[in-house]
């Protein structure tokens, strides 16, 4: 066949077919035939094969004989069927007899059924005849020498005495769900006498799934002594519905067993097609191979065929699109209509996953609006009018697809879990954390990231205990501090304090990287001996601060500068003398009061003489105080609901109540106290009472506050932090807030400003420290530049008259 033609019938099969079909039996329409064909193949590969068979072979038509597909023989029966007179039946390939009926045969030959039972020799007559059925034993019977014994009523006894709480007639109806055939009914009943263990766990040495199938209505009519059967690789319990090995695996298990390498892209993944060579084909490259593209009815272009209209197939661009409103969230825009309550939706609410107004469930969207969403189930109880999911059987969707939960257990498994589908000790609170996750599609977009399944497989690969050192010898990334903070939250590995890790870490390579030896020591004396010590004392097994963890950075970066400016003019801090620093002074380096502080430490340990650097001291904001500006802003927090519930609260706190940035994220639920009709939130030592208009906001974040990490825990992520962040177990970093609050319009800096001096002139310095949790010393400094002395109180007080 030449290349042209390949692509034909790898292009067009459809089209060959009717061509073919239209050059024999002329007095048939082409939509007609089509019609034929879709239905008798309606797969794309069925429809290649026959239309490769025909064009191999067009006489078939005609003749009506095999060796050809056996789809060939159900299209000339429907073709015989529809009227057409030239078409030939299909003829048996042994009596040469046009018949309506034939069975399949290997090798591309079909016959009739008289031509295709097989004979034996009876074993109760002993005379060669059609098989009927078998025995007990799988021996041959014709229809008159049926097989002795009630093997019914023997099951029947052997599970009554098994679970003495099930009625016979319980067991026969659990039997007619299992398989309605009788004699289907018989081998399983001779099937489980045989084996009684196979109701009691050894269900995955099942000689049949009829027998799978009757445990499971035994286990669903109340049966508390039948077991439903483990699947023997991972030893969880799931619909066993593959053998590997004469044993009964789960799904994710087999395809573990079945997976190769894609011939094309190399991932290892189960088969979804094979290209004509034979080589398998995953589903990214079956969807995106060319061939299997088709010819747009709407832009004309060979694209991946979306939907199939009357008039033909439309790619993805030319979906057809209706304006209409949404008859869930009331929007305008393009909406598909709904299969389950023939309204429009838009696209949006059909990804939406929502807590179920009826069952409480948390599934997706289906029905109703979005005050009393509902999901599949209660918007239509009828089960016969939803697909269900092939491994799990309980999801309620569109499709027979896999449903997200168990596609989410496929992927984490084969990341997580051995050959056999075994997770390590180590990663399984991962997992678990994982098929506890609201969004199961976020789950799974989170682990097909390449850096993330990278991770991952390098430490299920690793056979040391997993643990923060084994961590460490990875790269360090944005990606491995994400998956350092899930595993810290799902209990994987112990809290640590990772701002002080990273601290050490970068003062240890700072220091290492100084070529000076002499310069060596006295900067691990300065950072680690000084600065640290008197971080971990001032911690008190509390975590680390950005703001702290910047402040020891500033010190060394400037202790580092100085040294660099000394060795640049030929000195060194041993030989430094006061001319040297005043000259270093006035060419306006920064970090003045970081460098002063390192003289003062430097000479205090003798590694400096005679060295006196002044520092500035602070007499006030250096910024304007728009008092006007301040109020405005609360007022627009207060009541502009178009602002997202968490800056409307932040904001609050930052104008109301000047808290710094970093203060602001480390609030929780434990620094508000709220009885119902009064809220106090505490920053200090002493509860400070809410108005009510900002109780309300925060009682409405309160409850509405969700962070955006993708794995849920129960008791280290939302139920603490006032602004949860995008870890797990971690509140929103004080830099993000920031950036959000100057997106509304607010200075943080300049804005707690204005805020604080407006607060001093009006309160002492002991109040504002106690109520604002600020040191004491601060709060007399902002007092003294705010309105001068209030210890001049008492005295102009005496002097008042009466």
């Amino acid at each position: 066949m030449t290349n042209e033609l390949v692509d034909e019938v790898l292009a067009d099969p459809v089209g060959v077919v009717v061509r073919l079909v239209g050059e024999v039996e002329p007095s048939m329409e082409a939509d007609q035939v089509k019609e034929i064909v879709c239905s008798v193949a309606r797969a794309r590969a069925g429809q290649r094969r026959l239309a490769q068979a025909l064009r191999d072979n067009p006489a078939l038509l005609t003749t009506g004989r095999p060796p050809a597909p056996f789809c060939v023989a159900r299209l000339l029966t429907a073709l015989n069927k529809a009227g057409a007179r030239t078409v030939s039946l299909p003829r048996c390939v042994q009596c040469a007899r046009a018949c309506r009926r034939v069975s399949s045969v290997r090798g591309g030959q079909w016959s009739c059924s008289p031509c295709s039972s097989k004979s034996a020799v009876c074993e109760g007559c002993g005379e060669e005849r059609p098989v009927h059925s078998r025995g007990r034993n799988g021996e041959m019977r014709c229809r008159r020498c049926r097989d002795t014994g009630d093997p019914l009523t023997e099951l029947v006894d052997l599970v009554t005495r098994l679970d003495p709480a099930l009625a016979p007639a319980t067991v026969l109806g659990a039997l007619n769900q299992a398989t309605t055939r009788s004699a289907s009914q018989r081998q399983l009943a001779w099937a489980v006498v045989a084996r009684p263990d196979l109701l009691t766990g050894a269900g995955c040495e099942a000689p049949a799934p009829a027998v799978l199938r009757f445990i499971d209505a035994l286990v669903a009519a109340g049966s508390t002594t039948v077991v439903r059967p483990a699947c023997p690789h991972c030893r969880q319990v799931k619909p066993l519905l593959n053998l590997v090995g004469g044993k009964r695996v789960c799904r994710v298990c087999y395809g573990r067993h079945v997976a190769v390498a894609c011939a094309r892209c190399g991932s290892v993944q189960v088969p979804r097609s094979r290209d004509p060579d034979g080589a398998p084909l995953c589903s990214n490259c079956l969807i995106s191979d060319p061939v299997n593209h088709e010819e747009c009815r709407a832009c004309q272009r060979r694209r991946p065929v979306s939907v199939r209209l009357v008039d033909g197939p439309r790619c993805r661009g030319c979906h057809p699109k209706t304006m209409a409103q949404c008859a869930i969230c009331h929007r305008t825009g393009s909406c598909d209509t709904s299969r389950v309550t023939g309204q429009p939706w838009c696209t949006g609410c059909q990804k939406k996953w929502v807590t179920c107004g009826g069952c409480g469930q948390n599934a997706q969207l289906r029905g109703s609006t979005l005050d009393t969403p509902l999901c599949a189930r209660c918007v239509n109880p009828d089960p016969d009018f939803w697909g269900r999911c092939p491994t799990c059987r309980t999801t309620w969707q569109f499709s027979n697809a896999p449903c997200p939960w168990c596609v989410l257990d496929t992927r984490a498994r084969t990341l997580l879990g051995d050959q056999n589908g075994a997770i390590s000790a180590g990663l399984t609170p991962l997992h678990d954390a994982l098929m506890r996750v609201e969004r199961p599609d976020t789950a799974i977009n989170w682990l097909a990231r390449p850096k993330v399944a990278g991770l991952l497989t390098a430490l299920q690969r690793d056979r040391r205990p997993l643990n923060h050192q084994v961590l460490d010898e990875l790269p360090a990334s944005k990606t491995l501090a994400h998956l350092r903070s899930v595993l810290v939250a799902t209990g994987a590995l112990p809290v640590r304090d990772e701002r002080l890790v990273d601290l050490e870490r970068w003062i240890a390579a700072t220091i290492q990287a100084r070529s000076d030896p002499t310069e060596r020591q006295i900067l691990h004396s300065y950072g680690i001996w000084h600065h640290l010590r008197r971080l971990r004392q001032r911690l008190d097994g509390t975590h680390t601060t950005r703001l702290q963890a910047l402040n020891v950075r500033c010190h060394l970066i400037a202790a580092i500068h100085l040294l660099d400016w000394l060795t640049t003019h030929g000195r060194a801090l041993t030989t430094c003398t006061q001319t040297n620093l005043d000259d270093w002074a006035a060419a306006g380096h920064s970090r003045r009061g970081e460098t002063a502080h390192f003289v003062r430490w430097a000479v205090a340990h003798k590694h400096a003489r005679g060295l006196a650097l002044s520092t500035i001291g602070w007499h006030g904001p250096a910024g304007p105080h728009d008092t006007e500006k301040r109020w405005d802003d609360a007022r627009r927090h207060l009541h502009d609901d178009t602002l997202h519930i968490a800056d409307r609260v932040a904001g609050l706190l930052l104008l109301l109540y000047p808290q710094r940035v970093s203060t602001i994220t480390q609030l929780t639920t434990d620094n508000i106290h709220d009885d119902g009709q009064t809220m106090t939130m505490s920053f200090g030592h002493v509860p400070l009472q809410l108005p009510e208009l900002v109780a309300v906001l925060v009682r409405e974040l309160v409850a509405t506050r969700k962070g955006s990490t993708i794995i849920k825990t129960t008791d280290t992520d939302t139920d603490s932090w006032l602004f949860p962040g995008r870890r797990p177990g971690q509140p929103l970093s004080d830099h993000r807030l920031g950036q959000r609050l100057q997106r509304i319009g607010l200075h943080p800096g300049q804005d707690r400003s204005t805020a604080l001096f407006a607060l001093a002139t009006e309160l002492p310095a002991a109040v504002l420290a106690r109520i604002l949790g600020i040191y004491i010393k601060v709060a007399v400094a902002w007092q003294h530049a705010a309105s001068g002395d209030w210890t001049a109180y008492a005295a102009e007080r005496s002097q008042r008259t009466p």
